[in-house]
C-alpha cells in the first residue's frame, strides 16, 4: 500500500520504493513503523527495510532478487554498490493453480470492428506486405517504397525535408554557419499526406532485413518461418515478395512454408525472382503493376463486427524504470486478465526478464507438460547465454539501472507483472503461433524490436507497450500502443505516449480502473477509431531473432 512518499509492493519484501525523492535525514512512517532515510533516495530507487549482513538474499515482489554484498543498513539505498543478482531456483509444476477472473460482464456483448479472414481470424488493420527473401532484394523494396508510397496517398509529411531545404537555402544565401545555428526555424507541416487512393488499405509496409543467405542454414529457416508468420498474419491482406534466385530460402519453399503453417491460405501471394526476370527495370515494373490491381482488390474488403474473443493481445515493456512494475506493468496485467476472462489470447514473452519468476509461472501452467516446455525453453536459453560469458544477470540497461532496476531480478519480477494472473495454458517457441484463448509463454529476447518482431509472428493483433524511459518503437503489421509508468514522460514525450498509468503512482487511479481504461483504448484502436502514436510516426521496426544470444 502507497502513504504518498513509499510503497511497499509485497508484505514479504526487504525494500519499500521511493515515490519521491527522499532526501538524507528525512524521517517517514509507514505502515506503524518509523524508517529515517541515511542517505538521498532518489525517486523509483528502493530503501532496505532492516539491517542486512553481507551474503543475506533480499526479496521484491515477494521473491528473491538479490544478495548483499556488504552490510545494508535500515533506510539506506539500495544500489549495485551493495546488492548482486540472485533468483530462486525453479523446477517442475509443483501445485494446482486456481484463478478468479475479474468481472467482464460489461464487455460480455462488446465487439471490435475488423477485418474478417476466411480461415476465422480477425485483423485489427488491414495491411499491404513487401518481403524480400534475401538482403540483397532490400534495395529494390526501397524503390517500390518510393514509387508507391506517395503515388497511394501513405507517405508521411515532408516537414523534414522542408526544414533541410530552409537550411540549404539559407547556407546559399551567404549565412555563416554561427549564423545558421541562430536563426530560428521551427518544423511545420507543409506537404500533407494526399488523400488514401485505397482507403480500406490501412497501409503498405516493407520487411527489409539483413537474412537469408550468407549465414547459417538454422537461421534462414528461422527466418523463412518467420516471414511465412507475418504473410499469414490477421493484420495482413496480402504480399509481393521479391526475390533473388540463389539464396538459401527459394520461392517454392517459401511457398510451402505459408501452407504448412496454414493450409487454408487464400491470400494474394504475388512473387518475382530477379534473376529469372530479365532485366531488373522489367521485374519491379511488372511488381508494381501486379501489387497496385491486388491493392484494388484488397480495397473492397471493409471493417465488420466481431467479438472481442477475436483479439490477440501481446504485452511488451522497454525502456523500463523502477515504477513500471507497479504502475504499468501491472494496469497491463489487469487488461491482459480482462482479455483471457473474455475469451481472447494474450502473449507474455521476453524470457530473459521472467528470471525470477519461473517458479509461479511454472505452477500457472495449466499441466506439467507446458510447464515442462517452459522450464526447458527457459534453461537452454539461460545456458547459451552462460556458453558465451554473459547470463541473465547482465540484462539491466544502464538506463534501467540508472532509474531503479539494478538486477535482472528486480526487472523480470516487475515485468511478468504484464501477463496478469490467468493460468497460462500454452507455451510458445519463437516462430510458433498462438493456438489457444488464455496467457501463452512465449520465447523471445527482451530485446525491444526482436520481442515485439516475434509477437506479431506469433499472431498478436495489438500490441500494449509499456515504457518508463520512452522508447519509440513500433511493429510493420500489429499498432503498438505506449503506456508511460509516469506522469513526467507522458508529458515530456506526448508524440510516444498513448495512455499515461503515473496517477496510479500519485494514488489518482487504481490498477483496475487504468487497466479497464486501457481496454477500452485497445477496442477503440482494435476498430480503426484511435491510430496510435507509433503508427502515426511510421515506427515499423522489424528485427528477426538469428536465436544467438540476445538478452
Amino acid at each position: 500500500m502507497a502513504n504518498g512518499k513509499l510503497l511497499k509492493v509485497h508484505p514479504s519484501d526487504d525494500m519499500i520504493v521511493a515515490l519521491t525523492d527522499l532526501p538524507a535525514g528525512e524521517t517517514l512512517v509507514y505502515e506503524g513503523e518509523t524508517f529515517q532515510m541515511i542517505e538521498t533516495i532518489p525517486a523509483k530507487h528502493k530503501f532496505a527495510v532492516r539491517n542486512f549482513a553481507p551474503g543475506e538474499g533480499l526479496r521484491m515482489y515477494g521473491v528473491l532478487v538479490g544478495q548483499a554484498t556488504q552490510p545494508i543498513a535500515r533506510g539506506s539505498l539500495i544500489s549495485l554498490r551493495n546488492l548482486r543478482h540472485a533468483a530462486t531456483p525453479y523446477a517442475a509444476k509443483s501445485r494446482t493453480y486456481a484463478w478468479v477472473p475479474p468481472n467482464v460482464s460489461q464487455w460480455k456483448d462488446r465487439t471490435f470492428q475488423g477485418f474478417h479472414r476466411s480461415d476465422g481470424r480477425v485483423g485489427t488493420a488491414n495491411y499491404w506486405l513487401f518481403i524480400p527473401t534475401v538482403f540483397c532484394e532490400n534495395r529494390n523494396l526501397d524503390v517500390i517504397r518510393e514509387a508507391l508510397e506517395k503515388a497511394l496517398g501513405y507517405t508521411k509529411t515532408g516537414k523534414y525535408k522542408d526544414f533541410a531545404s530552409r537550411l540549404v537555402g539559407l547556407y546559399q544565401a551567404g549565412k555563416a554557419p554561427d549564423e545558421i545555428r541562430s536563426t530560428p526555424l521551427q518544423l511545420e507541416e507543409r506537404d500533407l499526406p494526399a488523400q488514401r487512393v485505397f482507403p480500406n488499405v490501412d497501409g503498405i509496409k516493407f520487411l527489409t532485413h539483413q537474412g537469408g543467405c550468407g549465414g547459417t542454414r538454422q537461421d534462414s529457416a528461422v527466418l523463412s518461418q518467420l516471414l511465412a508468420a507475418y504473410a499469414d498474419h490477421p493484420n495482413v491482406a496480402g504480399v509481393t515478395v521479391l526475390s533473388l534466385g540463389c539464396q538459401h530460402l527459394q520461392l517454392d519453399d517459401f511457398r510451402q512454408q505459408i501452407l504448412s503453417l496454414n493450409p487454408a491460405f487464400d491470400k494474394p501471394l504475388l512473387m518475382f525472382e530477379q534473376q529469372r526476370s530479365g532485366t531488373e527495370d522489367a521485374m519491379l515494373a511488372e511488381a508494381i503493376r501486379q501489387t497496385f490491381v491486388a491493392l484494388a482488390e484488397a480495397n473492397r474488403q471493409q471493417r465488420q463486427p466481431a467479438p472481442l474473443s477475436k483479439l490477440v493481445l501481446g504485452v511488451k515493456c522497454g525502456g523500463s524504470d523502477g515504477f513500471s512494475g507497479i504502475s504499468a506493468n501491472p494496469a497491463v496485467g489487469y487488461t491482459a486478465d480482462l482479455m483471457v476472462a473474455l475469451g481472447g489470447s494474450v502473449i507474455l514473452a521476453e524470457f530473459p526478464e521472467l528470471c525470477g519468476v519461473e517458479q509461479e509461472l511454472a505452477d500457472r501452467c495449466v499441466d506439467a507438460a507446458t510447464a515442462d516446455k517452459f522450464i526447458r525453453l527457459m534453461k537452454a536459453y539461460s545456458a547459451g547465454a552462460e556458453a558465451v560469458g554473459s547470463g541473465f544477470d547482465m540484462n539491466p540497461s544502464p538506463g534501467n539501472i540508472k532509474d531503479g532496476l539494478i538486477t535482472d531480478a528486480i526487472k523480470s519480477a516487475g515485468a511478468a507483472k504484464k501477463g496478469g494472473t490467468a493460468p497460462v495454458v500454452d507455451v510458445l517457441d519463437y516462430t510458433e503461433p498462438v493456438r489457444k484463448p488464455g496467457l501463452s509463454l512465449l520465447c523471445t529476447p527482451g530485446n525491444d524490436v526482436e520481442a515485439t518482431t516475434g509477437k506479431a509472428g506469433s499472431g498478436a493483433n495489438l500490441i500494449l507497450f509499456t515504457t518508463g524511459l520512452g522508447t519509440p518503437t513500433g511493429n510493420p503489421v500489429c499498432p503498438v500502443i505506449k503506456v508511460s509508468t509516469n506522469t513526467r514522460l507522458s508529458g515530456r514525450m506526448p508524440d510516444i505516449i498513448d495512455i499515461d498509468t503515473g496517477t496510479i503512482i500519485t494514488g489518482e487511479d487504481t490498477i483496475e480502473r487504468k487497466g479497464e481504461e486501457i481496454l477500452e483504448f485497445c477496442i477503440r484502436v482494435a476498430s480503426g477509431e484511435i491510430t496510435p502514436k507509433a503508427v502515426q510516426l511510421g515506427q515499423d521496426d522489424f528485427i528477426p531473432w538469428k536465436r544467438g544470444v540476445s538478452l
